[in-house]
């Protein structure tokens, strides 16, 4: 009976010591958490073409509008860009060769005591009229390459939005409904409501 209640309390502080086997844990593959997360990226392909149609306006004036589609309504886009800037460079020639004749004329008065030159057409004119004649030829000139400049960026910026425009999806659910309806006034004193015709907009996606 010793025997078998020594060898019950060994047991016992056996059991007390002894630890059990604790898990391993289980690590996650690296490589494949990575392509779980990993998500196709969005390419707006609005945003792609505008800058390339950008680009190109930019390289050659009027190639973004012909990148886009060749219509009716993009040729007579480029044609009236190309027509503009004809129609600049005549005025610049113009008033530039105008710009010199009389600064020549006001050279030539300066040089020879305020007379003018012999046989020339200006000759009769007043130096303070040639003066004046000359400035607004000169600012003429500065007006008109400011304009080729704006005429170069809306060829630009056209070009862009007409891309942009291009992608712009208008689905078939997307509507506009308007209807009449009365606005019901609740601020009024002693309970009285005054209705007052409106008009509601509804959009629907």
């Amino acid at each position: 009976m010793s025997k078998c209640l020594s060898f019950a309390v060994c047991l016992f502080f056996a059991a007390l010591v002894v630890k059990g086997q604790e898990p391993m844990p289980i690590k996650k593959d690296s490589t494949t958490a990575k392509i779980d997360t990993l998500k196709p990226a969005y390419i707006n392909p609005g945003k792609v073409a505008g800058r390339r149609a950008a680009i190109r306006s930019a390289i050659v004036p009027g190639m973004g509008q012909i990148g886009n589609g060749v219509t009716v309504y993009r040729i007579a886009k480029v044609a009236a860009i190309y027509t503009g800037a004809t129609l600049l460079t005549l005025s610049y020639i113009d008033n530039n060769k105008e710009y010199h004749r009389y600064l020549e004329e006001l050279q030539y008065r300066v040089n020879n005591g305020g007379v003018g030159r012999p046989g020339g057409d200006l000759e009769p004119y007043p130096t303070e009229g040639l003066i004046r004649a000359k400035d607004t030829y000169g600012r003429n000139r500065w007006v008109i390459i400011f304009s080729f400049g704006a005429l170069y960026a809306v060829n630009i910026i056209e070009a862009y939005v007409d891309a942009r425009l291009k992608y712009f999806d208008v689905g078939d659910d997307l509507s506009l409904k308007l209807s009449p309806s009365l606005n019901m006034n609740s601020g009024t004193m002693y309970g009285y409501a005054a209705a007052a015709p409106g008009v509601k907009l509804t959009l629907r996606f």
